[in-house]
């Protein structure tokens, strides 16, 4: 029987999309006015849609990000784990980073109201 599709992982699949398909603004309509997303590359926060986009903006124009979702977890407090194959390349294609590593997010009325960024070791998970 297949599973039901959860609106919180539709929502998520949507983003990553969009992430890896370079598509600013369709990730961006999928975030709250107020979101907060970790500037993982570079430390600290941006805490709005225009501020993700500045960021992604410079980010790209350094490094080339692939993630890719591998696995959903509802958790119990209301957030989603995403694990998630990371490939990272400088400009010219080399590999910088290839891992297996974990999103949080807060998903609030339907949008992403944050992301944080964690080990999977710590929680079982991983490859």
């Amino acid at each position: 029987m297949p599973e039901q599709p959860v609106p919180e992982i539709e929502l998520l699949r949507a983003a990553y999309a969009a992430f890896n398909a370079r598509d600013i603004d369709a990730a961006l309509v999928l975030m709250t006015p107020n979101v907060s997303w970790p500037k993982a590359f570079k430390g600290g926060f941006v805490r709005t849609p225009e501020a993700v986009r500045a960021y992604w903006t410079e980010q790209w124009s350094e490094i080339n990000p692939h993630v890719e979702p591998v696995a959903f977890h509802l958790e119990d407090d209301g957030r989603v784990l995403v694990e998630v194959h990371q490939v990272v390349r400088d400009l010219t294609g080399a590999v910088l980073a290839d891992e297996h590593v974990g999103h949080y997010f807060t998903i609030k009325q339907g949008l992403i109201q944050a992301m944080e960024v964690c080990p999977l070791s710590s929680s079982g998970l991983g490859a």
